[in-house]
């Protein structure tokens, strides 16, 4: 059965990243929900895709005391995705002035997950940064990792494996059922981002990827429910 995630929360219907939007997608029925993690200036981990805020602060020079309202750090995000998996993706870029080479998000988005009781099968760890979820194999063992990528599924799949990570996030236009099989005969689950299209999910589908990330998750669900 493939998975619906829900990007950033059910973020068509509630803004994206926001406590609202996560209890949506539960409220909907989403299997897993997407969020995005960055770290402020006194080293909490918050949730914003951008790095950025709207009014021009770097959240990375901002005190999470001076942040917004709707921006919510992480142990409330995840409480509020209580009920769903939690695709955690760390917002490491290194074209991005928060480019963070030491590690310094991911210890703290380990101790966070560390310190709760839930299994470590509810999170799965992505980034476009390859040494970001290297860093969290070591960090947090037995917690899942996936290689976020566009445009170079074959160097991401490559990539992947060699890495040891469990899933690979490529773009949805990247793939097809040869790529799935491919990865699925080497061990890799394959979730695509962000299609919301019915039509494109339900090839999707058929071709057996393992979760389709999206910002209507209630239409991903009805897609699947058509499907049996």
């Amino acid at each position: 059965m493939t998975l619906v995630i829900a990007h950033r929360g059910a973020s068509a219907a509630a803004p994206e990243n926001t406590i609202a939007a996560f209890e949506l997608a539960v409220a909907l029925g989403a299997d897993g929900i997407e969020l995005d993690v960055r770290r402020s200036l006194d080293g909490h981990a918050v949730i914003h895709h951008d790095a950025h805020l709207p009014d021009g602060r770097l959240i990375a020079a901002t005190l999470r005391s001076d942040l917004p309202d709707t921006v919510p750090d992480l142990a409330e995000a995840l409480d509020a995705c209580a009920g769903a998996f939690v695709n955690i993706e760390i917002k490491n870029h290194r074209a991005e002035p928060d480019h963070d080479p030491d590690g310094a998000l991911v210890a703290i988005v380990a101790d966070e997950i560390n310190r709760r009781d839930d299994p470590t099968s509810r999170w799965l760890v992505s980034s476009f940064d390859l040494a970001t979820i290297d860093d969290m194999r070591r960090a947090a063992p037995g917690v899942r990792t996936a290689y976020l990528t566009s445009r170079k599924a074959e160097a991401g799949l490559r990539a992947t494996v060699l890495g040891g990570h469990d899933a690979w996030h490529p773009e949805y236009r990247d793939v097809d059922a040869g790529f799935i099989r491919r990865a699925h005969a080497m061990g890799i689950a394959v979730n695509v981002w962000t299609c919301d299209e019915p039509g494109i999910q339900q090839v999707l589908m058929a071709a057996g990827v393992d979760g389709i990330c999206t910002n209507v998750p209630d239409v991903a669900l009805t897609v699947r429910a058509r499907q049996g």
